[in-house]
């Protein structure tokens, strides 16, 4: 029977792996280098699912030494055992994880910026095909719409 502590060192490996990927996606956010960001992606993706299926494996070793099968499950397996390495290398993990999820709220933050800022510029851009008038923008930045167009009907 593996125990639930066998994936922490994998677990460890990849989640260190995430969060410099996530660091480098901070700085490619910033840059608004969209296309690095794209390269990213797949990578990103991948170590989500390595993580999540070694996550599925302690889970299910905890469920079979008789703890719960979450991460809830671990701390009362590691008071049971009195292992310290595993302890400090759950700790590790868990230390890990969180910094994960800064960067995650960050980078979030970051995109959310960059969409409405982006959503901003196409507003600017669009003149709505039913509006009377449209809005131009003078020299020193202040909005004008243009005088309403005489339209003539033929017949």
């Amino acid at each position: 029977m593996t125990r639930p502590n066998a994936t922490l060192p994998a677990e460890h490996e990849r989640i260190a792996a995430l969060v410099e990927l996530m660091k480098q996606e901070q700085q490619l956010l910033v840059a608004a280098d969209a296309d690095a960001l794209g390269a990213l992606t797949p990578r990103k993706v991948a170590l989500v699912q390595e993580l999540a299926q070694l996550a599925h494996q302690r889970h299910a070793a905890l469920a079979g030494a008789g703890f719960m099968a979450s991460e809830a499950g671990m701390e009362p397996w590691l008071a049971a055992q009195g292992d310290e390495a595993a302890r400090t290398a759950w700790t590790g993990l868990l230390a890990l994880t969180a910094d994960a999820k800064e960067l995650n709220r960050v980078n979030g933050m970051l995109i959310n910026r960059q969409m409405a800022h982006n959503q901003t510029v196409l507003n600017a851009l669009r003149t709505p095909t039913a509006a009377p008038e449209s809005t131009l923008y003078g020299a020193k930045g202040q909005t004008f719409g243009t005088a309403p167009s005489r339209r003539f009907v033929l017949g």
